[in-house]
């Protein structure tokens, strides 16, 4: 079982993760003109906080997970929710392509940190993307590691114009930022940035 998976049942306890996602989402509705016309994918959803602050902006949302746990708990919580435009989906686009449809939007949220290859999630994003949409990816700015206490299979978040240029090399165009939240772990604080690119 993977971390993500023993951690699914308990994660939206954390009042914390609903704080966050709600600044994120937020930034992303400031950076992003989003319309009920558009169909949107949450890649990394964890149990879906995000998405389902953002149903009632979308015509649907795609809540896509590896973890088979937060899946599960995500199934859950549109089944008592009876929200019919969320779709939770287990899927791990790392290892396999996606080609079951495309999207105006894509949002993560505290993800792409932990994706080895980001020049290949990026291609792929963009392949899933109608023209016109919007990849909007919140993460954390470069920091010293202590994030994730010293691991050595995340990245230390990220440079935003480093990661625009990686952006702009992969396609995308329209980029621009802005921090959108302050994470408070351990007397340390770790800003963390929305970024939105448009193709």
């Amino acid at each position: 079982m993977s971390e993500f998976d023993s951690r699914a049942r308990d994660w939206d306890s954390n009042p914390l993760f609903l704080e966050r996602a709600e600044a994120v989402a937020k930034a992303l509705l400031e950076l992003v003109p989003v319309s009920r016309e558009m169909k949107a994918l949450e890649y990394g959803a964890g149990t879906g906080l995000m998405s389902f602050l953002l149903s009632d902006r979308f015509s649907e949302i795609v809540m896509m997970d590896q973890s088979e746990e937060m899946v599960k708990v995500m199934q859950e919580k549109v089944a008592t929710s009876q929200i019919q435009n969320l779709k939770p989906l287990q899927w791990d686009l790392v290892e396999t392509d996606y080609r079951k449809g495309t999207f105006d939007c894509i949002f993560s949220q505290m993800v792409l940190h932990h994706i080895t290859d980001i020049k290949d999630i990026l291609d792929k994003w963009l392949k899933m993307l109608n023209p016109g949409g919007y990849l909007a990816i919140a993460d954390l700015y470069t920091e010293d590691g202590s994030f994730h206490q010293g691991a050595t299979d995340v990245h230390k978040g990220f440079s935003p114009k480093d990661l625009s240029n990686a952006l702009l090399v992969a396609g995308f165009r329209n980029i621009e930022y802005k921090t959108c939240y302050l994470i408070k772990r351990n007397e340390l604080e770790y800003p963390v940035f929305q970024l939105v690119a448009k193709i």
